[in-house]
């Protein structure tokens, strides 16, 4: 008998190919489960769906821009037509476009929120209707501690993760009957490509705040979505769980 926890399970997370979505992936496989990587680069997430098989795990790629509705109802279909059923969501696809309100364009706004918000609801609306029928299913939102607090320069980012989590809370709030939950989770600084790029003083300005006084990897991340998709955590939904070093407490 396998001891991994999520042996069977099959989970559908967007922007799965790289970053802190290709941590969740390598996470949920490595405990069993079947993942299907949406990404909106093919080529990124088939090399990312490769590499994993060659190790072992069951994988697939799925091209989608989440913020279109269709796209994200025809990668739903993907998943179910092969494997059957979708038991896990992981709305992880994020973008930025970070500068002061006064000089952000209204393509900035609207690309931000149409990714990181509408592209969540795009997703939970396609796979509760599967998840509904089976009576079962695990929602897990990335969010952020910006969007609990408010951040300058983040006015779209911000209002998107504030909206993510509004949201997460609304699907636990109508699905629960059925035994689906959603929780949302809200890192804080984590060390990837994005938070590499910022001058090392806004670096410093982050640690210097952080009682763990590092910064977190994609795996801290990672190992809090698994908490969430897993039988032990059956009776939690509707929560928001810093994952931030201690950077944000309330």
């Amino acid at each position: 008998m396998s001891s991994k926890k999520l042996e069977g399970r099959i989970a559908l997370v967007t922007g799965g190919a790289r970053g802190i979505g290709r941590a969740i992936c390598e996470k949920l496989a490595s405990e069993g489960a079947a993942v299907a990587m949406v990404d909106i680069l093919l080529d990124v997430a088939e090399k990312t769906a490769a590499e994993f098989k060659a190790q072992g795990y069951e994988a697939m790629a799925i091209q989608a821009n989440v913020a279109k509705p269709e796209e994200a109802e025809n990668a739903v279909k993907a998943v179910v037509d092969k494997y059957g059923k979708l038991d896990i969501l992981v709305n992880n696809a994020g973008v930025t476009r970070d500068t002061l309100m006064m000089k952000m364009t209204e393509q900035d706004w609207d690309l931000v929120l149409s990714v990181n918000l509408k592209g969540t609801f795009n997703f939970t609306k396609a796979a509760t209707r599967v998840m509904m029928k089976a009576r079962y299913g695990k929602i897990v939102n990335i969010a952020s501690v910006v969007g609990r607090m408010g951040n300058a320069g983040q006015a779209n980012y911000s209002a998107s993760k504030a909206g993510v989590i509004g949201l997460t809370k609304t699907t636990a709030r109508e699905f629960g009957s059925r035994n689906i939950t959603a929780n949302a989770i809200a890192p804080g600084y984590i060390q990837t490509e994005m938070t590499e790029k910022l001058p090392q003083a806004a670096r410093d300005a982050f640690l210097n705040n952080i009682p763990l006084k590092r910064a977190g990897q994609p795996a801290d991340v990672a190992n809090a979505v698994f908490f969430f998709c897993q039988e032990e955590s059956a009776y939690i939904t509707g929560q928001v769980l810093n994952v931030d070093g201690g950077f944000l407490m309330s």
